[in-house]
């Protein structure tokens, strides 16, 4: 239990302090008075929730097989690797990112932004949007850092940015008179901040990134596309609900879209210690795997789920308390305060089986089954979202959005931790200890494993790590062969 709280608290301090920003941003551009501004913002972030998305899950492959050639005492391969999946990372989200500026004001008509909420959110996204890619890369090497058990530099690449942003945004928003512009310029200038923090860790302190070759990268790119892929459609499936159910709430007006931006920021913010659990034990689970560890697969299991209630359980308590001061702080009126009430009553309980179903998902994605990430993520969003909200007639009060949230989250959450419980238990029978390379001198432990598998503190000693007599000569392994 120590293992998973130490690496999920750090790396849910990093997420927080970023979501810190946004729920600033808001907080601050809600003080400019009308509520379109508000309700701009939140159309914005939905937008770049699908970006965000599609980072996250080139990550998680980055992160799994790293995680895994690191604890098989691969660390050549490792740095290979890591320099294969940033380049691959920042190279997508640019491509994703130019087509989503260019379509900007058509994907705001879908979510159904009009009139001035529309144009403010369009000129929003015009200055954030670009900035993305250097997001993704202080995401990867987050997830990177994470792989070699340097939580704590992990949780300062996102931590340094969103202190920085939170100094700068009054001073940019109403020291300088910019207003709404103000917060974007800040979140481009925060992004920058852990784009640099992030590859300076990862390459000056651990040396953990080797040069890019593109021939590296072009036979590595199959490897980290057959985990980066699938659970690329499966973070993109959160997006798709939020956004279905934002034309939902959209229809009930501005006060109804302002209640709903509140809700999401809050819910980034209040359970980012849930967002980094699945960060957390995912490249955990990739080590154990290497060394051979089935045992402690077992075990990493079932200290995320008890984390998971925890943590929920006590987020939930404090968030009822708060529940007032939240909606007189944010200015928010009708429509706005019962979708925040409601979500406060009811749809924050249900975030423990969204944390099964986060769980669920890094088994999966780390121990050889991403596609049943993909399948149990998009049958919530997709499937059972939009069935009970036809079902449950969502649509005729904007708090409904909330309930239908939670109950998906209910039915979904249990059948996936039912399922990665039996796969663990398969993958756990079948795994056999790894003969581990001798570390260098100076290697940073990793905890976690058994085995003496982990990168030094500094590049000393890592690039002349010579590679194990077996491997000589011989193709990087391929992913775990799947089964049944």
């Amino acid at each position: 239990m120590r293992h998973v709280a130490v690496m999920t608290l750090t790396g849910a301090v990093g997420l927080m302090a970023l979501f810190l920003v946004d729920v600033a941003n808001l907080f601050y551009v809600s003080l400019l008075g009308p509520e379109v501004l508000a309700a701009a913002i939140g159309f914005a972030g939905t937008v770049q929730f699908f970006m965000i998305s599609v980072s996250i899950g080139l990550s998680i492959g980055a992160a799994a097989l790293v995680s895994r050639a690191i604890g098989a005492g691969r660390r050549a391969e490792a740095r290979r690797l890591a320099a294969s999946a940033a380049v691959l990372n920042f190279a997508v989200l640019a491509a994703v990112t130019a087509a989503a500026w260019a379509f900007r004001d058509e994907i705001l008509t879908l979510l159904g932004a009009g009139g001035e909420t529309h144009a403010i959110a369009s000129r929003f996204l015009a200055m954030v949007l670009p900035a993305l890619p250097l997001l993704g890369l202080g995401m990867v090497s987050g997830g990177l850092l994470r792989a070699v058990g340097d939580a704590r530099r992990a949780m300062w690449i996102t931590l340094g940015g969103g202190l920085l942003a939170a100094a700068l945004d009054p001073l940019f928003i109403f020291g300088f008179g910019l207003g709404i512009d103000g917060a974007a310029i800040v979140s481009v200038i925060a992004r920058i901040v852990v784009a640099g923090l992030g590859l300076g860790f990862a390459i000056r302190r651990h040396d953990l990134i080797a040069r890019p070759r593109l021939a590296d990268i072009l036979a590595d790119a199959p490897r980290l596309g057959a985990i980066s892929g699938p659970a690329m459609a499966t973070q993109l499936s959160t997006p798709f609900g939020m956004a279905y159910l934002t034309t939902v709430v959209a229809a009930h007006g501005d006060e109804a879209v302002a209640g709903w931006a509140v809700v999401g920021r809050l819910t980034a913010l209040s359970f980012g210690g849930i967002f980094a659990l699945s960060g957390a034990v995912g490249p955990i689970f990739g080590q154990n795997l290497g060394a051979g560890r089935g045992d402690r697969l077992r075990m990493v299991l079932r200290d995320a789920f008890l984390f998971a209630a925890a943590y929920v359980a006590c987020v939930w308590l404090v968030l009822v308390l708060l529940s007032g001061s939240v909606t007189a702080a944010f200015g928010l009126t009708g429509a706005g305060v019962r979708v925040f009430e409601t979500f406060v009553h009811y749809g924050a309980g249900a975030y423990l089986f969204t944390a099964l179903l986060f769980v669920a998902n890094a088994a999966f994605n780390n121990l050889g089954r991403p596609h049943l990430s993909t399948l149990f993520n998009w049958s919530r969003d997709a499937l059972a979202i939009p069935g009970l909200a036809l079902l449950l007639g969502a649509a005729a009060a904007p708090e409904g959005a909330v309930l239908v949230q939670a109950t998906a989250a209910i039915a979904v959450g249990i059948a996936a931790g039912f399922a990665a419980r039996a796969h663990v238990a398969r993958v756990a029978a079948r795994t056999v200890p790894a003969p581990a390379e001798p570390a260098p001198p100076h290697a940073l432990a990793v905890p976690f494993t058994s085995a003496r598998t982990d990168l030094p503190e500094t590049g000393e000693g890592l690039a002349e790590a010579p590679e194990p007599a077996e491997m000589a000569g011989r193709p990087p392994l391929a992913p775990p062969e799947k089964t049944g």
